[in-house]
């Protein structure tokens, strides 16, 4: 990789005073007036076994690179990590709340670099192979490049093979189904990306979910991303994950800013299920040797009701909140955007006029036989149904103006 473009100003002889060594003169410290072209962030707590590695190895790269560069700690810890950095010539800042995703976001608000190298202090990713990881961003091929551990190597010992062959991967495949990106290892922490890019990101989150954030984001934003294989490293110092707890963060955050797939796909699918098996069911028709009577009729109401009520939440959620991947299907859209109060009031009222007449003439037959003979228990429950579905789209109705009134 040829050299990236770099900042007019060149180093003043007292920044290279104490310099001995090739892959120390391209680190600028905190008290140099030369702007760096990258920016390597680390958040730490605790790391004082690996963080000189780290940072000799971001020498490394930026040599390699023959580019200037600062390295920014956003530090944590309660150990010698802050001062281990300052002594090797990192700038050292303190986040002012808790939390991974706080660390980087309090970082990123402070470096000067045009672009940005994340990664953590633990050195399960060697920064000296930073220069392969810039070259697509720096060349305009891709608005972030991730090193994939999953496609690349993966030393003994350096994940637990939960995570390497369970829990990674299903997370990937979740974040890529979902937020349209097509990555191998979405939870790798090594990336580079122009610090323009976080403007258009707007980044959000506090804790271990800023990784999956960013990456859903970029995929909602159809923003490039590119990989390069790696090699994952055995870490130094104990780890501070929490294998379950911290994956249920990922994919309770990939689940609610993803409305469409966690609410609206599956209420449509039960209601399409309910409908088919209810009609089937009401017209004695069989599917092969297969036949619907009266307990198909009941599991078919239970499921259009339910699921009407499980796509509303969908609607409810692209009103209500600010989703990352929202909802675009046609109906949602159409609901959004061109359904009126009045609209949804009518049908529903619609529906419990039909409902609540069948029910009303079944009452009347009932009636008319001396209260003997009972109305089939199959039409009694389409009369239901279509009193219940009423209901909702009434009141369904009124509450989605409310929230479109408040948004």
């Amino acid at each position: 990789m040829g050299a990236v473009q770099q900042p007019q100003a060149e180093p003043s002889s007292e920044d290279r005073a104490d310099t001995t060594e090739p892959s120390e003169q391209y680190l600028v410290g905190p008290d140099s007036d030369v702007t760096p072209t990258i920016s390597v962030v680390m958040p730490t707590l605790n790391e004082a076994g690996g963080i000189a590695t780290c940072i000799e190895w971001i020498k490394e790269g930026l040599a390699d690179a023959e580019t200037y560069g600062e390295i920014v700690v956003s530090d944590s810890s309660d150990d010698r990590t802050p001062e281990i950095a300052r002594e090797m010539g990192a700038i050292v800042v303190e986040p002012d709340a808790p939390g991974y995703g706080n660390a980087y976001k309090y970082a990123f608000e402070r470096v000067r670099g045009q672009y940005v190298v994340m990664g953590d202090a633990d050195t399960t990713y060697d920064f000296s192979q930073l220069p392969r990881l810039l070259e697509p961003v720096a060349e305009g091929d891709a608005d972030i490049c991730m090193g994939s551990r999953l496609n690349g190597e993966i030393e003994p010992g350096a994940m637990p093979l939960l995570h390497q062959y369970v829990g990674n991967p299903l997370l990937t495949a979740f974040l890529n189904a979902f937020y349209d990106t097509n990555v191998s290892d979405s939870h790798s922490g090594f990336r580079v990306f122009d610090r323009s890019v976080l403007d258009e990101l707007a980044l959000e989150t506090t804790g271990m979910e800023f990784a999956s954030e960013m990456v859903m984001e970029a995929g909602a934003r159809d923003l490039t991303i590119e990989e390069v294989p790696i090699t994952y490293h055995e870490r130094e110092g104990d780890a501070t994950l929490n294998s379950f707890r911290d994956g249920w963060r990922h994919v309770r955050f990939m689940l609610v800013n993803a409305p469409g797939y966690l609410f609206l796909y599956p209420g449509a699918a039960l209601i399409a299920l309910g409908a088919v098996v209810m009609a089937l069911a009401g017209t004695g028709v069989a599917v092969g040797d297969v036949s619907f009577g009266t307990h198909s009729i009941i599991a078919g109401s239970l499921s259009t009701i339910v699921g009407l009520q499980i796509a509303s939440f969908g609607v409810f959620a692209r009103l209500a909140g600010n989703p990352v991947n929202e909802p675009r299907d046609a109906i949602t859209t159409a609901i959004v955007d061109r359904l009126r109060l009045e609209h949804g009031v009518v049908a529903g009222l619609a529906l419990l006029t039909v409902g609540g007449g069948y029910g009303a003439w079944l009452v009347g037959r009932w009636a008319a036989s001396g209260f003997q003979r009972l109305p089939l228990v199959g039409a009694d429950v389409v009369a239901f149904t279509a009193i219940v579905l009423g209901l909702q789209a009434v009141f369904s109705s009124f509450f989605f103006s409310t929230l479109a009134d408040d948004a």
